[in-house]
C-alpha cells in the first residue's frame, strides 16, 4: 500500500511538471523536418521567418523499426556466422525539439535501442538559428537567407544522409539498408547556410571526431626515433556544400548538389566519416565470422565497407535528384582519398549509387523501387582493387503518414578480397520492416 501511494504521488508530481510542455507540444515547432511521411525528400530544413513566437514550445517525436530478416550468405572458406530467418533487435529513436525563442530551435536526439547499443544514449544535439536576437535591419536582412547550426550533430556532407536509415528512424529510406560505403558522422562544430532563389551553399567546421577529445596524438617514429609522419597534429574538419534546388512546376523538381570534406590530421581516435554510424547495419550478421566472440553489437556493421581513412581524408560527393509526378531518381558519385595513422601512402575509394522509386496511390502511399550500389577501393597490401556490388529491389505501403510497411530483396557480392572472411563472399535474401515515425 505504501509503495502504491508513493508511486501515485510520483505520478502526480510528474504530470504537474510535464503538463505545460505537453500543452505546448500541440503547437508545431518551426523550421523542422517532419519525422513522418511528409519529411521524405526534405533535405536541408525548411526556413520560415514569418512564424510568430509566443512562448517556449516542446515537441516530442519518435522512430520505431522492427525487422524480419531472411538472408543467407557464403564464402570460399565456409567459415561464416550461422544465420537463419528471424526477427532482428527492434530499433527506437526519441526526438525532442524545443522552440527556445523567435527563430531559435534546439534539437536533441537519443537512441533508445539499437543493434550496436541496446541501452539508451544520446546521438547528439544542436541549436539552429533562423533569426538572431539582435535588433537592426541588417540582421533581419542577413537572416532572411541565412541559417546557423551549432552543436554535436549529424554533419551535412552529401545528400545521401537525408535518405538513409538512422537507428529506428527508417521512414525516409525507401530501401532497408544504407550505402555500402556509408558516409555519416556526428561531430562537434558549426554550419552556416545561405539560400536564395533555389541556389544554396553551406560551410562547416568541426572537430573531425565522433566525440570530444583533448588527448595528445600518437607520434609515429622510425627505429632511430625520427618522426616519420609529417601530419602530427590535430586538425579540424572543413567541409562545404553548394547546389541548386528548384520546382519547375507543381509536378517537376530538380536538385543537384556537390559536397566536399577535408581533414588533414585527425586526433587519437581517428576520423569516422565512413564509420560514424553508432546504431549498426540493417543486415544482421551477414559476412561475419563464426565464433563465440562474435556478437550483434561487436559486429554491428555487417555488409558495409569502411575504407579506413582515419588519419587523413578528402572526400567528394556529387548528388542528383529529380522527381517528376510520382517517379523519383536519386544518384550519387563519391570519391574519397586518405590513409590511416599506420600508413604513409594515401589510398582511393570510389562509390556509385543509382536508385529509382515510383510512388503512387492516394497521397503517394505506395511505392516500388530499385537501387544499384558499387564500391571500388584500394586496400593496403593488395595489388588489385577490391569491389563490392549490391543491387536491391524494394516496395512499401504507408498505412498512414506515420506507419510504413516495407520489404526489400537484396544481393551483394565481394570481389578481389583475399582475407578469409570476404574472399568469394556474397549474400542475398529479403528483409521486411514495420516502421513508425511521428
Amino acid at each position: 500500500m505504501r509503495t502504491q501511494l508513493s508511486n501515485s504521488i510520483k505520478g502526480a508530481m510528474f504530470a504537474l511538471l510535464v503538463s505545460p510542455f505537453i500543452a505546448n507540444a500541440q503547437t508545431k515547432v518551426t523550421n523542422l523536418r517532419p519525422y513522418d511521411q511528409t519529411g521524405i525528400n526534405v533535405f536541408e530544413t525548411p526556413k520560415d521567418t514569418n512564424a510568430i513566437f509566443e512562448n517556449v514550445k516542446v515537441n516530442f517525436g519518435a522512430g520505431f523499426t522492427q525487422s524480419f530478416q531472411g538472408l543467407k550468405h557464403e564464402n570460399d572458406a565456409n567459415n561464416l556466422y550461422k544465420i537463419t530467418p528471424g526477427f532482428n533487435t527492434a530499433n527506437a529513436n526519441l526526438f525532442m525539439d524545443v522552440q527556445l525563442a523567435d527563430g531559435i530551435r534546439l534539437n536533441l536526439t537519443s537512441y533508445l535501442s539499437s543493434r550496436h547499443h541496446n541501452e539508451t544514449w544520446v546521438k547528439g544535439g544542436y541549436i539552429q538559428f533562423d533569426k538572431l536576437p539582435f535588433k537592426g535591419q541588417i540582421w533581419e536582412d542577413i537572416m532572411k537567407v541565412t541559417t546557423i547550426k551549432v552543436g554535436h550533430m549529424e554533419i551535412n556532407y552529401g545528400d545521401q544522409h537525408f535518405r538513409r536509415s538512422d537507428g529506428g528512424q527508417t521512414i525516409y529510406n525507401p530501401f532497408v539498408e544504407n550505402y555500402i560505403m556509408d558516409a555519416f558522422a556526428t561531430e562537434i562544430g558549426g554550419e552556416v547556410y545561405v539560400a536564395k532563389n533555389g541556389l544554396f551553399g553551406m560551410l562547416g567546421v568541426s572537430n573531425g571526431l565522433i566525440k570530444g577529445n583533448i588527448d595528445s596524438i600518437l607520434v609515429v617514429r622510425d627505429a632511430n626515433g625520427v618522426i616519420t609522419d609529417d601530419s602530427q597534429h590535430k586538425s579540424p574538419s572543413i567541409y562545404g556544400k553548394v547546389g541548386y534546388d528548384t520546382r519547375l512546376n507543381e509536378n517537376l523538381r530538380i536538385r543537384v548538389a556537390g559536397s566536399y570534406y577535408h581533414n588533414n590530421s585527425a586526433g587519437k581516435n581517428g576520423n569516422t566519416l565512413y564509420g560514424g554510424d553508432r546504431t549498426g547495419s540493417n543486415y544482421f550478421m551477414v559476412v561475419e565470422p563464426a565464433g563465440s566472440a562474435v556478437t550483434y553489437a561487436s559486429n554491428a556493421f555487417s555488409g558495409r565497407f569502411n575504407p579506413g581513412f582515419t588519419k587523413q581524408i578528402d572526400a567528394l560527393q556529387l548528388n542528383g535528384f529529380v522527381k517528376a509526378y510520382g517517379l523519383e531518381f536519386f544518384g550519387t558519385y563519391e570519391f574519397a582519398k586518405g590513409r590511416s595513422n599506420a600508413e604513409l601512402d594515401k589510398r582511393d575509394a570510389t562509390q556509385i549509387a543509382v536508385e529509382g522509386v515510383y510512388r503512387f496511390g492516394k497521397s503517394e502511399n505506395l511505392f516500388v523501387g530499385a537501387r544499384y550500389n558499387t564500391v571500388k577501393a584500394e586496400l593496403a597490401g593488395l595489388t588489385k582493387d577490391v569491389e563490392v556490388n549490391r543491387y536491391s529491389f524494394g516496395a512499401g505501403w504507408f498505412l498512414t503518414k506515420n506507419i510504413l510497411l516495407k520489404a526489400e530483396y537484396t544481393n551483394q557480392e565481394y570481389k578481389n578480397f583475399t582475407d578469409a572472411i570476404r574472399k568469394g563472399a556474397k549474400f542475398d535474401g529479403y528483409v521486411i520492416q514495420a516502421v513508425v515515425g511521428f
